[in-house]
């Protein structure tokens, strides 16, 4: 049976020329922090892969700390600009309990890592979104406090693909003094990122959504701040991550934005033809679907879509069985029977958020597949709505 995998966003395949360097590099197990040869090369080949993703992101200042995952470089910032911010002496009289502003739609390690922080004394500002899942940049505004330390605002959605306006907010937040992070997680690699327009202090990005091995991430740091570690011990990146390096995840890391930024634009502009494909062909021979998210400002491989009178969770089922990939949203909330945090922002219906299935597009898809898919994914449905009660 072919197997059609339509959850890029959930994670994503390892590319061959990836594979290959893992393989070269499995015998380079010297420790970066030691000073004989080993070592140095294993320290070169780590340095070598932070300067290349460093270029990729259009960074000519900062730092790039490496991490286990996007969900860990999140965590790094909100907690360890809080929790420094919170007993920093220059602070100690504005900023009693810090305060922290960002959106209802972000990844749940940013949710939830804002909910831990509340739980300890810090205020926290959840701002809403309309119904395309865009913020506001003037409720930014609003919000901003004397006490606020830090405003974290998600690059693209993970579950809609909704691209916020980073560029323009980044830019009033820089004048007026705002530390700002955006988790880039879903966007770099995916349309262009650079860390420079979006005038971001702090940018989060992972190696397996861009078809590296997962327990790799990153950390971009426009500029010395004073950041406390989530892990403490030795000096390792830059006094910021204590622990040996994952040499192996970094080189492969590299390897992916390599690959990324010889293509440019043209895989881009492939994924995002698929995708609109993919949805034409629903669209058109199914009623009662529904995009959910921005028309236009979208990840080029995201189409969250409802489609009236069916179950979410019986379509995906269908679609397991029958060899095609995809999620009813975000893969760090499968098992939970709440309804799609995202979906709920955007003030749709429940029987509009129970129906919801994400197709996220990648490396490897081809139109061929997109058709199949399209032509199983409308009898299945048409099936459904047969013995649908409702």
């Amino acid at each position: 049976m072919q197997y059609i995998y339509l959850d890029h966003n959930a994670t994503t395949p390892l590319r061959p020329e990836v594979k290959e360097t893992i393989t070269n590099s499995l015998d380079l197990y010297g420790n970066a922090s030691s000073y004989h040869p080993l070592g140095i090369k294993a320290r070169e080949s780590i340095e070598n892969a932070r300067s290349g993703i460093l270029a990729f992101l259009g960074a000519d200042e900062g730092r790039l700390i490496f991490t286990s995952n996007g969900s860990e470089s999140n965590n790094l910032v909100l907690k360890g600009l809080v929790c420094e911010g919170s007993i920093c002496p220059r602070h100690k009289t504005a900023r009693k309990r810090p305060h922290v502003i960002t959106t209802q739609i972000e990844h749940p390690s940013v949710i939830n890592t804002v909910s831990c922080l509340n739980r300890i004394g810090a205020e926290v500002t959840l701002l809403d979104v309309d119904q395309y899942g865009l913020v506001d940049p003037d409720e930014i505004k609003r919000a901003l406090r004397p006490s606020t330390v830090l405003v974290s605002i998600m690059h693209g959605n993970n579950e809609i693909g909704t691209i916020q306006p980073i560029g323009n907010i980044g830019s009033y937040l820089q004048n007026e003094g705002i530390t700002f992070h955006t988790d880039a997680v879903q966007t770099v690699g995916k349309i262009p990122v650079d860390v420079n327009k979006l005038n971001v202090d702090y940018l989060s990005l992972s190696g397996h959504k861009i078809n590296a091995p997962k327990g790799i991430g990153a950390l971009f740091i426009r500029r010395i701040m004073t950041l406390c570690p989530l892990i403490h011990g030795g000096h390792q990146e830059q006094n910021l991550r204590a622990g040996t390096e994952n040499t192996i995840g970094i080189i492969a890391m590299g390897k992916a934005i390599e690959l990324i930024k010889l293509e440019g634009e043209t895989a881009i502009q492939e994924t995002q033809r698929l995708r609109d494909r993919l949805y034409e062909n629903l669209s058109q021979n199914l009623t009662g679907v529904h995009l959910n998210g921005h028309p236009t400002r979208r990840l080029p491989g995201t189409l969250n879509v409802s489609f009236d009178r069916i179950d979410g969770a019986a379509l995906l089922e269908m679609m397991a069985i029958e060899g095609i990939a995809a999620s009813t949203g975000s893969a760090c909330s499968t098992g939970d029977s709440k309804p799609s945090h995202v979906l709920t922002a955007l003030g749709l219906p429940p029987e509009r958020i129970r129906s919801a299935i994400r197709f996220s597009l990648g490396y490897g898809n081809t139109e061929t597949e997109i058709d199949t898919a399209g032509e199983k994914i409308i009898q299945m449905v048409s099936r459904l709505r047969k013995i649908s009660p409702i």
